[in-house]
């Protein structure tokens, strides 16, 4: 009788230490399956390509509106009024109330004023907050021998040098001494020479880009 009561305690002993037991080891069998989960969540918002540059989201002060450039515009205690809008190719937005709106070439604080002064018919002491999403106006282009030919944006300042090197650099036939910027100044394309094996060294110069500027290695 006593060994079968004994018999009995151990076994309800061993059941309560393995119903203790087993949520601690079920957590840690869980935790190299969150972490790869997060591994993966943090891959996919990177993207395909994690070393890509996009858009940039940071304009440079006092940057003027462009056109394909993605805003915000966020009008207190009216919902219905605030929008996600991209700058159309005629520098235009479309907002509830207002239609189209010039934008283009106004920094976010004179969009900003411009809204305020426009909803006042409809809106009693309209707060309106402009912020740019995505810079998308300020581009440059790579043509010729270098790894990866294309367009480029201009996520602040950026030199020819550093516009080659995010492109991969040059092609194993490239003619270094004769690569040029070709800019439109004043409704005329001029060409600005280039020499890299000069401007690497430091003896050469190594020009800002300007938003349109396509660079040609020949």
């Amino acid at each position: 009788m006593q060994k079968g009561l004994r018999f009995l305690i151990n076994l309800v002993s061993v059941a309560i230490f393995a119903g203790m037991l087993w949520p601690l080891l079920a957590q840690d069998q869980d935790k190299p399956a969150k972490k790869q989960a997060s591994t993966e969540a943090a891959k996919k918002d990177r993207g395909s390509n994690p070393e890509a540059k996009g858009p940039g989201t940071q304009p440079p002060p006092g940057y003027r509106v462009g056109v394909e450039d993605d805003l915000a515009i966020a009008v207190w205690h009216e919902p219905e009024l605030s929008q996600a809008v991209t700058v159309r190719p005629d520098g235009m937005i479309t907002l509830p109330l207002l239609n189209d709106i010039k934008v283009a070439n106004l920094t976010t604080e004179e969009v900003q004023a411009l809204l305020v002064e426009k909803l006042k018919p409809f809106v009693n002491d309209p707060q309106v907050t402009v912020s740019i999403k995505a810079v998308k106006s300020r581009k440059v282009f790579l043509v010729g021998n270098v790894a990866k030919q294309g367009m480029y944006y201009l996520n602040g300042r950026m030199t020819v040098l550093e516009l080659l090197s995010e492109a991969g650099g040059l092609g194993p036939f490239a003619k270094s001494k004769s690569i040029y910027v070709l800019r439109k100044d004043a409704g005329k394309e001029v060409r600005l020479p280039f020499n890299y094996k000069r401007a690497v060294s430091g003896k050469g110069d190594n020009p800002e880009l300007m938003p349109g500027d396509m660079v040609v290695v020949p």
